[in-house]
């Protein structure tokens, strides 16, 4: 890979390095962009900090372009996994899909590089980690907080739609949030870049959309579907069709047997919401920037879309 000019500089880190409070990187600017120079990133790059992650082809750790003093974080992928599960050609479109991606609400893919033996993508340092976990730690989230978040999904899809590009597996998991509180969406390894409609099924049980459960061809709608899953699945701290058998699971999503608990924390408003996306017929499902304008969100959502309840 062609070596892009450094990263942009960034001021001395007034704590020690690799702190879990250094904040995340602001997005490269075009200039920075332009490849100015010819040669090959490398390890010897980076000052490797501490392990962060983990996931089923390698792991993460935080680390520091040397040139700039760039923190980000350092995906180490192994090949031999790679071969073992064929995923050649899925890592290459997800690099493709995600280098190509610059949004405020996208984890910025700068660089990546490989060795004899592994695979190295530079990615942006989302520094409070996982939604996942947060939700879990809260059990749920207040409207002022899902609304945000869901506004966030929200215009970063509406970005990544009009590049073509499908997510298909929007999760707590998959969303990272940076050192204010902003919400990235990350990993791209069941996206797609397309026109037309697509026939795999992927993603995650809880969260497939009824075409994909049905085998049918499917398109960007599958991402609005899920926005209603999380938009629940914020609120209530489970996703709307979970059961303890998956094949249940299925049935529930194929039938949309959406049930509300009574609970006063969740209002009429975002009730109507989440209706409006889990909706059988993908061309019936409130559209992206009707969801933007929705009275739930225009009387919750934080502008910023920052969250540090």
């Amino acid at each position: 890979m062609a070596r892009p000019s450094p990263l942009p500089p960034r001021p001395p880190l007034s704590r020690p390095l690799f702190s879990s409070q250094i904040p995340s990187l602001p997005p490269p600017t075009p200039q920075t962009e332009k490849k100015q120079k010819k040669e090959e990133w490398s390890l010897a790059d980076f000052e490797i900090g501490k392990f962060i992650g983990e996931g089923k082809f390698g792991k993460v750790y935080l680390a520091r372009e040397k040139q700039s003093g760039y923190v980000v974080a350092l995906k180490v992928i192994f090949k031999k996994k790679l071969e073992k599960y064929r995923f050649h050609a899925h890592l290459r479109r997800e690099i493709e899909i995600q280098h190509g991606l610059n949004h405020p609400n996208v984890l910025r893919l700068f660089a990546w590089f490989h060795d004899a033996t592994r695979v190295f993508l530079v990615l942006e340092f989302a520094a409070r980690g996982e939604l996942y976990k947060v939700l879990r730690k809260l059990h749920h989230f207040s409207e002022k907080r899902a609304a945000t978040y869901i506004a966030s999904l929200a215009g970063a899809l509406v970005y990544c739609h009009e590049k073509h590009v499908i997510h298909r597996d929007i999760k707590p998991e998959n969303l990272l949030l940076d050192i204010e509180g902003r919400l990235k969406i990350a990993d791209f390894g069941w996206a797609v870049q397309s026109n037309a409609k697509r026939k795999t099924m992927c993603g995650t049980i809880d969260y497939l959309a009824p075409e994909m459960v049905e085998n049918k061809a499917h398109d960007y709608a599958v991402d609005n579907w899920t926005l209603g899953i999380l938009c629940y699945e914020f609120l209530y701290g489970i996703p709307p069709f979970e059961a303890e058998d998956q094949k249940d699971t299925l049935n529930r999503i194929v039938k949309v047997d959406l049930k509300f608990p009574s609970t006063p924390h969740v209002s009429a408003e975002a009730k109507d919401l989440i209706s409006k996306l889990l909706v059988k017929d993908s061309s019936k499902r409130l559209s992206l920037k009707n969801i933007l304008k929705h009275p739930w969100i225009v009387k919750n959502a934080d502008p910023t879309g920052s969250c540090c309840e």
